[in-house]
């Protein structure tokens, strides 16, 4: 997983305490997040906390390595991508279609992650449990856009 360029594969959305629900589209808000998720109401997102990206390879590899299968969704991660290297990403400017994101840190996998799912998440997905960013300009996310390492 070295590449600076992927796509998007799926959107999930959704309130505080339940298991979030796929969306073809998103609306992205600088300092707000994505409407409609968890951390959009109120006062907006915490920095870094309005975009989190999972990679798919790295569901694959929980799959086969820890034979736990797990959906982006059920991670509480919104953006699953595919073929670009989320860790890379941190501290770095990246887009999400016409979205413009920075990367904050790396989106490790909690106790509390592990209680809603099963035993061995937090192992399965340590230093590959996906990327927490900021939202830096207003867009439209889409299934489908290309994430891409602002040069």
């Amino acid at each position: 997983m070295g590449s600076s360029e992927g796509r998007v594969e799926e959107i999930n959305i959704g309130p505080f305490g339940e298991v979030p629900a796929p969306v073809q589209t998103v609306e992205a808000h600088a300092g707000r997040g994505l409407a409609g998720n968890r951390y959009y109401f109120g006062d907006g997102a915490e920095p870094g906390r309005a975009l989190t990206l999972i990679a798919a390879e790295a569901l694959e590899g929980l799959s086969a390595e820890h034979g736990i299968e797990l959906s982006a969704a059920e991670t509480r991660r919104n953006v699953l991508t595919r073929g670009i290297d989320l860790n890379a990403l941190v501290g770095k400017r990246f887009r999400v279609g016409d979205v413009e994101c920075e990367g904050v840190e790396l989106c490790e996998p909690c106790t509390s992650l592990e209680a809603m799912t099963q035993p061995g998440v937090i192992k399965g997905l340590v230093h590959r449990g996906g990327l927490n960013a900021d939202i830096l300009s207003d867009g439209v996310i889409s299934v489908g856009d290309e994430v891409v390492e602002s040069s």
